[in-house]
């Protein structure tokens, strides 16, 4: 994949209060993933409490990548997700697990042999996906759609993954936030097992 580096600008404040720009330059973090060749996270920042704090701290982003946002927290990050493989569509329940593994949320991952795609998942929070490059399908338990630049998808904690189809590179940008089901929700959820 040949996409271009992502570039951060970052801000804060001095003693004065006066707004400066604290840092400037490549994302320090930016993981293609052993287990699913190809796709690459590229981590820009996240927030662990709500109300944000504002402050001049340290990059959130350094330390082990995790899929889902922090308890009560956000996460910005780029993703690009190459086209589906024979090897991709074709690999086990273990191996699928051991990518999610690699991510942090082994818990996230929803694969199994009869699934519509090999990398369903859900995370327990809103996330809003806006395609950046290319062209990526969107699967739901029942039921999928394609979308491309310009598109914004609102995913509120179902089951999904991402389907590239379209034999070229798709770079997405993910904002999640840590949410909690609703009550009715949760419990179909755990009854649907």
């Amino acid at each position: 994949m040949n996409m271009p580096a992502i570039h951060r600008v970052i801000t804060g404040h001095d003693s004065q209060g006066n707004a400066i720009i604290s840092s400037e330059g490549p994302l320090a973090v930016v993981t293609e993933l052993k287990a699913l060749p190809g796709v690459v996270f590229h981590e820009v920042w996240s927030t662990g409490e709500s109300p944000a704090r504002i402050d001049n701290g340290n990059d959130p982003t350094l330390g082990p990548l995790s899929l889902s946002p922090p308890r009560n927290g956000t996460r910005i990050r780029f993703v690009d997700i190459p086209p589906d493989s024979p090897e991709l569509l074709a690999r086990s329940t273990e191996a699928v697990l051991a990518g999610f593994s690699e991510v942090g949320d082994e818990g996230a991952s929803t694969a199994h042999k009869d699934a519509p795609h090999p990398l369903m998942h859900r995370t327990k929070s809103v996330d809003y996906g806006v395609v950046i490059e290319g062209e990526i399908t969107l699967v739901v338990d029942t039921g999928e759609v394609t979308v491309k630049p310009g598109s914004v998808i609102i995913q509120r904690g179902t089951n999904h993954a991402w389907a590239n189809r379209s034999g070229r590179a798709c770079r997405m940008l993910f904002i999640l936030v840590d949410g909690d089901y609703d009550p009715g929700i949760a419990k179909a959820l755990a009854e649907g097992g």
